[in-house]
Formats: structure tokens, sequence, C-alpha cells
């Protein structure tokens, strides 16, 4: 059939002459060339002349052709509803008839309309496209059964929820088999089309293909070693897939797929090795991996540490002989090319299966180790580095005996020639952090933190990105173990601050918040002080306020305000106004973005989810002395706002904030109570767990401060606690917090919480009898306690959990202690002896002798 439409010779022209302007490099240009083109769509017919440029214009070069479908293709993905019909129809029709076209820039342009147009839920609208597809895949030539084909695998990527629904009559019935008869085309682009199209619909376990899932695992295999690596490829990349979803159909044929895969590790083509290698990461999620795998251990794991080497290639684009750079700046442009990622995924492979195999990995990698970690080459060291490191989690026991002498060997690497060995070391080492930390601190600690501070002055920037981090890490295990070095510490850091290149610095701040979290109040010292803030402040200065290096330079003062408490007085007003202002510009923006979009931008809402971050970590810090500072400020007017932000992140830091300024300063946080409990309840939805635990902990700060006044507000709040307490699958965190707030209410206001004690008291007594002692557990046992002796006959069925959540106490205050004893004794007496003690002969000996020690029961 001919598809009807003719151009006009001058609007041919006209649009030609665009085409062409917009391939030239100037941005003016092209600014132009986007007016006229946004103008032109008022035009109905605009489309069909893009159309016949691709498909009709064959004296046209083919960059042109292709550029005006791209062109209408963003149309169709913009404005296809308003295309009139003969316009769309025009379209289908010449799509259809070129699939075939004999350029494959051409064909494969025509594909990617194709797709585009059936995913604007034009599948239902075009019922002859799949049909036809299908009949052209049957064509002697090559170039119509490749384009239909490309187009078939664009609409199985984009469209393979619907192509496996009812609307459609289910056409992968037809599709799929037809799809598995071109595995064995003599074109190997076709067999790549082929596998490629079946292969979306395993993750979703589609019907029509598990109906065929025996003939597929058989073609798969028919084409194991196809000499096109793009067919290899996707046989890997299927058999992962199916290893995740039809493990039973795979098991009967395991050793071959194992001995299979550890030749495509291998492969010559990278990208067919990458996908090889997720075999191994995605096995070692598998219950079975240990038994199907372990003979293999000694042949894989070679194959893998011989992955972990960098290759020429990965040398010259890592810069690798450049040493030092650290004077160079960053480029902002400068995102690095996907290069070694095979070495990547080997390093990942092995962590994960070093994690399922524990010490049995150790026989076949030990005399590899040995082999590498002292070679003379030095890609050979470093690759012997990765591995060492790549094990330390899963091999840490096994590895014990070995690390008193390899660990002073990795810190003698810390000043190896070759950046790249410097900076993996420094990783590796960060990996055995928490072996180094448990050994007497001269001994491993002090040569490697002394090593590790040199090495964060490095002269070369990739190193001094390692050392950091690494130094981070050392920090979260060693705590206050750093406390006697503080000053060699800061002295370092501090002048790091004046070396960085921009993108060290935002890794440098979150060493120095690591830092303060570590070592908490040790910081607060006059001289720490006077090292750390200045170059602190003078970055604050600095910066703009809406340059998104505020975050981690927020996040660092947060941590470093908590630590130093009355310490950060001095710096604490300038901080707290600009925090209050970027959470003031953040809502202002957003009002008028939301008012008319067309006009403004959306504000970028991190900058005021950082700053109540800060804020909450002043008033921590602070107490009592932000008093002043709120009164002078509309924080809680701004809160109120955030508070009910359609984004979660910025309710989650609303409302710890408020729990903080409960805590600091009640007085300024009390006149807005009665605004802002109905939207503490409305967020008590554990499906947002961040949202739900912090909203939680604010009601809990809240009913301390009120105490009896809080009594108009339980209902608004205590039916949904009740429900999270009682959900399964509810997160440590959030249960622990519930049952405290529970717990405060009913402190707080036992009438109305106790008559509902049946309903959470054993949940309840669960998760808190794994905290340690603290005010929070205090507060909410002296709840639980009141409540039992205004509602007894609540707790008499869970009795045991209640006793078993008493001796979880280490040692309670005297008058929490005095409750106990009485609600024990009285619950003793009431029943009698005789049933008391076949009650307590129920106990675990550990329980029964802790009550009878502590209580006397």
């Amino acid at each position: 059939m001919e598809c009807e439409w003719k151009p006009d010779e001058q609007g041919l022209q006209q649009i030609l002459q665009l085409l062409k302007e917009s391939q030239s490099p100037d941005t003016s240009t092209q600014r132009s060339v986007q007016q006229r083109l946004e103008q032109l769509n008022q035009y109905p017919d605009f489309n069909n002349y893009l159309i016949f440029v691709l498909t009709k214009l064959k004296s046209e070069d083919e960059p042109t052709r292709s550029l005006s479908g791209l062109i209408l293709k963003n149309n169709v993905k913009a404005h296809y509803q308003n295309f009139p019909n003969g316009v769309s129809d025009f379209i289908k029709c010449e799509c259809l008839q070129n699939i075939g076209d004999s350029s494959p820039l051409i064909r494969a342009t025509v594909g990617i309309l194709i797709t585009t147009i059936a995913s604007k839920g034009e599948l239902q609208n075009w019922p002859e496209l799949l049909p036809k597809l299908c009949l052209l895949l049957d064509s002697e030539d090559y170039n119509t059964c490749e384009g239909a084909f490309g187009a078939l695998q664009k609409i199985c990527e984009d469209s393979a929820e619907i192509l496996d629904s009812d609307i459609l009559d289910r056409p992968l019935n037809i599709m799929i088999p037809k799809f598995l008869q071109f595995f064995k085309h003599n074109s190997p682009k076709i067999r790549s089309h082929a596998i490629a199209c079946v292969n979306q619909f395993i993750i979703s376990r589609t019907q029509a293909l598990m109906l065929h899932i025996d003939p597929f695992i058989e073609n798969l295999f028919a084409l194991a070693t196809d000499e096109e690596p793009e067919v290899r490829k996707n046989v890997c990349r299927a058999l992962v897939m199916l290893l995740e979803v039809r493990l039973d159909r795979l098991l009967p044929h395991m050793l071959n797929i194992i001995e299979y895969m550890l030749l495509r590790t291998q492969d010559q083509d990278e990208n067919v090795a990458l996908e090889a290698c997720e075999f191994w990461l995605t096995l070692a999620e598998q219950p079975v991996c240990k038994e199907v795998l372990c003979g293999h251990l000694s042949q894989l794991t070679p194959v893998l540490v011989n992955g972990m080497k960098y290759s020429e290639i990965d040398i010259i684009l890592l810069k690798g002989d450049t040493e030092e750079d650290e004077a160079i700046p960053d480029n902002e442009q400068d995102i690095r090319p996907r290069f070694h990622r095979s070495r990547k995924c080997s390093a990942a492979a092995l962590d994960v299966l070093a994690n399922v195999f524990r010490e049995d990995l150790l026989q076949p990698i030990l005399p590899l180790l040995k082999e590498l970690l002292f070679h003379p080459e030095w890609v050979v060291k470093e690759s012997g580095i990765l591995v060492l490191g790549a094990i330390a989690e899963g091999c840490m026991q096994g590895m014990i005996p070995y690390l008193p002498e390899l660990i002073p060997h990795l810190v003698q690497c810390l000043s190896d020639k070759k950046a790249l060995v410097r900076s993996i070391t420094c990783w590796t080492l960060s990996r055995y952090a928490h072996w180094v930390v448990s050994q007497p601190p001269d001994t491993y600690l002090k040569p490697l933190m002394t090593e590790l501070l040199k090495r964060i002055l490095d002269s070369n920037k990739r190193v001094q990105e390692a050392a950091c981090s690494a130094f981070a890490t050392l920090e979260e295990e060693a705590c206050t173990e750093l406390v006697p070095y503080l000053a060699f510490i800061l002295d370092t850091l501090v002048f790091a601050f004046s070396k960085y290149q921009h993108k060290n610095l935002l890794i440098l701040y979150d060493a120095i918040g690591t830092l303060a979290d570590s070592v908490g109040h040790h910081l607060n010292k006059p001289e720490y002080i006077q090292m750390l803030m200045p170059p602190l402040i003078a970055k604050w200065n600095q910066l703009k306020d809406e340059d998104k290096d505020l975050f981690p330079l927020l996040e660092c003062l947060s941590s470093v305000a908590t630590a130093l408490q009355s310490g950060f007085l001095p710096y604490c007003e300038p901080v707290y106004q600009r925090c209050v202002n970027l959470v003031q510009k953040t809502l202002a923006q957003a009002m008028l973005y939301q008012s008319q979009p067309d006009q403004y931008e959306a504000p970028d809402k991190d900058f005021m989810i950082v700053a109540l971050d800060l804020l909450s970590g002043l008033a921590e810090g602070l107490g009592g002395t932000i008093e002043e500072l709120v009164a002078r400020s509309n924080i809680l007017t701004l809160m109120y706002q955030c508070m009910q932000d359609k984004m979660p992140e910025v309710r989650q830091s609303s409302f710890a904030l408020l729990g903080d300024l409960t805590k600091a300063c009640f007085q300024h946080v009390k006149p807005c109570i009665a605004d802002f409990m109905p939207i503490l309840g409305t967020n008590l939805n554990p499906e947002l767990i961040s949202v739900c635990n912090n909203a939680t902990w604010a009601i809990g700060e809240i009913s301390i401060q009120m105490g009896s006044e809080m009594q108009p507000y339980i209902a608004m709040v205590l039916h949904q606690l009740v429900e999270i307490i009682n959900r399964p699958n509810t997160p440590k965190t959030l249960l622990e917090n519930t049952a405290i707030t529970i717990g405060r209410l009913g402190y707080v206001c036992p009438q109305e919480v106790a008559p509902m004690l049946q309903q959470f008291i054993r949940p309840w007594c669960t998760s808190l009898r794994n905290i340690r002692d603290n005010e929070e557990k205090d507060s909410a046992f002296r709840g639980i306690c009141t409540m039992i002796s205004v509602n007894p006959g609540g707790v008499v069925q869970d009795f045991i959990f209640f006793c078993d959540a008493v001796a979880s106490w280490v040692n309670p205050k005297d008058d929490l202690r005095d409750m106990f004893y009485k609600i024990l004794h009285g619950f003793k007496n009431q029943v009698g002896e005789d049933n008391w003690r076949r009650f307590s002969d129920q106990f675990p000996l550990p329980l029964k002798e802790r009550l009878a020690t502590f209580y006397g029961v």
C-alpha cells in the first residue's frame, strides 16, 4: 500500500535548511533552531515533513535524515496526543514500509520511532504493528528482518509489561516461540536480537516464556560458544537472570554452566567477561551456592584474582603514571569513563564469595596472596593488596594469624612509589581497621595512623581521597582511642584544607565530621577549637547560598557543634541565622514554583534538609543556650511549613528538629503544640520508616514536657502507635522508639493509655528488653509501671514478658526499682505461693536467678 501525502517543495527546503543548521557547533545557532522547531510544531503537517525526510528523501545524507527522525521522536514524546489522525496514520504507515531501509542508521532510527509511538499507549491503537513486525521477521531480505527485529527488541525493552497483559490478547504466546526459532539464524546480529528480546521476559517470570523454558535453555546452550561476542554476552546475561528466577531448571546442568562461566569470565571481549562475572555475584546470593561451587573454588579463585589486575589501558586511563597532580584543579566535566569495570566486578565477586565460604576460601587464596603481595611488579602487587581487602569481611577470622605480619607490610606499602599502590593500600587497611583497633594501640594503631595521616597530605589526589576515606573508617572504629593523638590529627586535617582541590575537600569535611562524632566532648578544648574552627568558618563564609558544597560542610558543622557543645557558642549565631535563611529561601522558592511552575524553577530542597539537620545539631549541642536565638527568629513558623512538605526527607528532618527544640527550649514550642500534634499524628505511617521514627520520638519528648496537659492529644496518636508496635517486620529502631513513646504517654496520662495495656504490653516488653539503661528507657518503664497500677488486669496474661523486661535492667534508679518490686510482689501475693512457683518454673534459669537476686521473688 502507498502512504498518501505530498510535501510542499518550499516548506521542504525550509525544513532541510533547519536540519543543516541544527548540526552547527555554535550554541546560539542551536538555540534559534530550537525556537523555530517549537514554532513549527503549531503546524499539524510539520511532522509529515519530518517523516518524509527520514524515509523518502534518499538524496539527503544519512545523518540529516536520521536527525529528522529523532526530532520527530521528541515531538511524538511531547505532543503525540495532539497529532491529527491523518498525520499519525501517515507516520505509522511510513515507519512500517521503511523498517527495512538499506542503511543501518535509518533502520535504527525508524525502530526508535516505532517504539516511541508504541509506548505512548499506542500498542492498543496500532493493532497491526506486532503482527506486521513478526511477519517481516520471515522476510528473505536481511535488512527487513534485521530492522523488524531491532524494532521488536526496543518494544520488548520499553513495553514488556503491557505485552504480557490481557489488554493486547497476550501476543507473547506467539512472539516468544517465534523468537526462539531465530536463535539458530545464520546472522549473528539477528541471533543477538532474538536472545535480547526473550531476555526481557525472564525477571518478570512471564508465563509465555515459562511455558517454553526448556527449549529456551537448550537453545542458549547451543549458542554458548558463538563466535559473535554480542551473542555470548546475551547468553551470559540470560543465564544470570535464570539463576535468580528459575534455578530449578538450571540445577541439573549446573556443573556445565559453572565450567562455561569460568571460561566466559576470561573471555577476550571485556563486555562478555563482565556479564559472566555477574554470574558469581548472583550465585553467591542463592542458598545452593556453597554446595554447587565448593568443588570449583580452586579453579574460580585464580580466575577472579587474575581479573583484579589493571590492564594496560586501565593504567593509561587512570593516569597511573602521573604521580603528582595535587596542584591541578579538578575538572568538573571530568566524569570518569566506565573503565576497569571487570576488575571491580571480580573484586565484588570475591568479596561476596568470601562471605559465603568464609575460611574455606583461604586454602585456594593464601598461596596466591603470598605470591602477589610481595611481587616485584607493581601492577601485580597492587592486585594482591586489592584481593586482601576484598576477602577482609568474609575471611577475617581465618586471616587473624597472618595479620601481625601483613599489617606492618601494608603500612610499608603506604609509602610505595606508585600512587595506585598507595591508594589501594589505604582502602585495604581500612577493611582491617576493626582488628587493628582491638590490639594494643602502640603495636599497630599508632604506626598506621602516623602513615595514614602522611597519605592524607600525599601529592596525588587519588591517594588523598583514599586516605581520607580510610581515615574516616578508622575514626569510627577507634572512637576515643584517638583522643591522645588529637592535636596531631587536627594538625594534618587542617593543613589539608589549604592543600585540597574541590572534590577531595568534600571528603575532608566527612573525615572531620566523623572525628567529631567519634571523640565527642574531648574535642571541646580551646586549643583544638582554635585549630579547627577558623578554616571551617572561612569556607562557610566563602560559599554562596546556592552552592551545593554547603551540604557536606553543614553536615560536618552539625557533628562539630554537637561535639563541642558550649565550645561552639562563639560561632553559633551566624551559623543559626544562615540555616534559618536557607530554610526560608527554599520554602519561598517552592511557593513560587507551585503557583507558577512555568515561570520559576523548582528549588533544591536538600538545602533546607541539611539546614534543618544542622539546626538540630545546634539544639542538641547547645541545649538551653539556643533559647534566645529561637526567640529572635521565626523558625517555628518555618517548621510548621516543613512538617507539611510533600517530600518525606523534609518532614523527617523537621520532626527531628522539633524533638531537639522540645528538649532545649520548650517554652517556645509549647504555644504551637495544638497546631503540631495533628500533623505528627498523620505522619505515623510505618511505610516511611524514618519519618515515622522521628515523629514518634518527637511525640515522646513533647509528652515529657507537657505532663498531664498532653491529655487532649492522646487520641490523635495512640491508636497508630499501638498498631505500629504490633506490626510484623517493623524495624528494630522504630519498635524501640514506639515503645518508648507509648511508655512516656502512659507516664503523663495513665488514665487515657492504660485501658489499651493488653493490646501492646507483649511487643512493648520484647522490644525494650534489648536496649541499654538510659533516660529514655527510664521514663518509658516508669510509664508502664504507672499504667499497670491503673489497669493490673491488662498485664496478667503476658506477665512473664514484663518479668523478662524488668530483668533486663542493670541498675535502675532506686525509686524505679521500688516500683518494679511492688508490682512483682503484688502479683506474687495475688496468685499465691503455689501458683507463683508453677508460673516461675517456666522462667529460663538466668531470668529466675536475676529476679531472685534483685527483687527477692
